[in-house]
């Protein structure tokens, strides 16, 4: 890849907005995009071409752990980020659900925490995944927040929150728009999304903020996908962006939202 200044690299990466978070607390940089496959060139962008692989901390509805189709066709970080962003846009699965293991492929991601609650047919069921160059990922799942911040607090037996967190050096913060949805029980393929109170209650449980500082120390990026079909819909799902966004920039970060 040729060298180009950092300040315009990232338009290239078409229908990715990067946002610049100064002044608040944790990560400095944000991606915003809807596929949230395209979270893969953007974690190519926040960390670089050095350094080691990050803990990827991801809140969504499901667990996108599916193996991607060709693991082993998944570019190196080392590619540079025209080779992942081609294999994101033209190789991986469109329902996206497989680019957090193409991501441990190509060395962007070393373990993962993930808060989600459903399960995608056909999810790696491990906990740990080897990638296809023989690296080990540990695949950490819990529910909710809440629970993320009692398994950092107070971690019981076989709790491993506090020890991915611990052992990483850099932090990615994911959030799929879609954690903030159920789906209707009157029917199920109808998507309700939460009021601004229930995002707020989700995000920050009481004595969350422990759990939140170990995190937000460590982020080096912000990726949001906003993922409108799986959120009820392009009006919808912007307002439950707009909700959202006020409760994760203003108050969890710290900064004005987009």
């Amino acid at each position: 890849m040729k060298t180009e200044d950092d300040a315009l690299l990232h338009l290239r990466l078409a229908g990715i907005i990067r946002l610049g978070l100064g002044g608040g607390r944790g990560p400095t940089d944000a991606y915003v995009f809807d596929p949230h496959r395209l979270a893969l060139p953007s974690w190519a962008m926040a960390l670089g071409g050095a350094g080691p692989a990050a803990l990827l901390v991801t809140l969504d509805r499901h667990l996108d752990v599916v193996v991607p189709r060709r693991p082993e066709a998944v570019p190196d970080r080392s590619a540079g980020l025209r080779a992942l962003d081609e294999h994101a846009r033209w190789e991986l699965d469109v329902r996206n659900y497989d680019h957090i293991l193409a991501a441990m492929e190509a060395g962007l991601v070393g373990d993962a925490l993930f808060i989600a609650r459903t399960r995608p047919r056909g999810a790696f069921a491990g906990d740990t995944y080897v990638d296809t160059r023989g690296r080990s990922h540990r695949l950490v799942v819990v529910p909710t927040v809440d629970r993320a911040s009692e398994a950092w607090s107070h971690p019981a037996p076989g709790d491993a929150v506090r020890d991915v967190l611990e052992d990483a050096e850099r932090v990615l913060l994911d959030v799929d728009l879609d954690c903030f949805t159920s789906l209707s029980d009157a029917d199920p393929t109808t998507v309700l999304p939460w009021p601004r109170a229930i995002i707020r209650e989700f995000l920050l449980p009481e004595g969350s903020e422990p759990f939140w500082d170990a995190v937000l120390q460590r982020a080096v990026a912000l990726t949001l996908a906003r993922e409108p079909h799986h959120c009820g819909g392009l009006l919808a799902s912007g307002e439950l962006f707009r909700d959202a966004a006020d409760v994760l920039f203003r108050e969890l970060l710290r900064v004005e939202p987009p």
